[in-house]
């Protein structure tokens, strides 16, 4: 003769056969799912939003980004700005690679200006970077340098006489744009009030940085976006354009300033996400 069950086990297995059930149900693919996730992996990787990662240039800092990192996040994107230390391309490039590993999934690699030279050179052999986006940026080939590329395109403003050195311990001389400069050489279209707060919070790059060689670059291999701003007072628009070019960078020509980022977020917050939906 088979023994009842007691009434509180006879509930837990009901309960189980349930759970069970409802899971079936609410998630008619789930089988199908396990199964797939054993031959690969965990999650759809192509589904995810890449991360975007901006880098700042020269005269700068992450707060440059501002505009663009609020219409970022806006569109659901994880928007990481870490700090460029411009204490010399290998060194910062270095810098930035370490962050970059921290990053689990896709990622969208965006520089601005001398932060173009630390991107291509820190995403270099990333398999996680899936696109980098250059925004009035230096685009360097191996073995250029800032100034061999601003000799070779001539028309740059910011030349030896606009800038302020000063010489810091360890033997390092830090460059600043001359305050007075700061607005027709970076910010020529945007409000003078505006200009001059930069102009007040700007960071020095090491002058030594701007002789720095780029090493193999990271668009030989992966996609490229790139915005030229056509008023840039500090990188001519034909170098960039030549620069972008050679990456085989889709360019996007905007009439702004250096720091279109500040000036025109929306335009270069569009281009970004036309990155992102490329490589996603």
């Amino acid at each position: 003769m088979r023994t009842p069950l007691k009434l509180s086990t006879r509930k837990a297995r009901f309960a189980l056969i349930g759970l069970t059930l409802a899971g079936l149900v609410a998630v008619p693919g789930a089988v199908a799912s396990a199964s797939t996730a054993s031959q690969s992996h965990p999650y759809d990787i192509s589904a995810v939003k890449p991360t975007i990662v901006l880098e700042h240039g020269a005269w700068a800092d992450g707060s440059s980004w501002s505009g663009v990192v609020t219409r970022l996040q806006a569109a659901g994107y994880t928007v990481d700005v870490p700090a460029n230390p411009l204490r010399g391309l290998a060194s910062d490039s270095a810098y930035l690679a370490s962050y970059l590993a921290t990053i689990q999934g896709p990622v969208v690699l965006v520089g601005h200006s001398y932060g173009g030279m630390v991107t291509t050179n820190a995403a270099t052999g990333d398999p996680n970077v899936k696109a980098l986006v250059y925004v009035d940026a230096f685009i360097p080939a191996q073995g250029d340098s800032i100034n061999s590329l601003s000799a070779q395109f001539p028309g740059s403003q910011i030349t030896p006489a606009a800038l302020n050195f000063v010489p810091s311990p360890g033997g390092v001389t830090d460059a600043y744009i001359a305050p007075a400069q700061f607005r027709n050489i970076l910010a020529n279209d945007l409000p003078a009030a505006k200009a001059a707060e930069l102009a007040a919070t700007q960071r020095p790059i090491a002058a030594s940085a701007l002789s720095d060689m780029s090493g193999a670059p990271a668009w030989a291999s992966d996609p490229s976006w790139a915005v030229i701003g056509t008023e840039d007072h500090a990188i001519p628009p034909a170098a960039q354009e030549f620069m972008a070019t050679r990456a085989h960078a889709k360019i996007t020509k905007i009439d702004a300033s250096h720091l279109s980022l500040v000036s025109h977020p929306g335009a270069v917050t569009s281009v970004i996400e036309q990155a992102a939906a490329a490589v996603s």
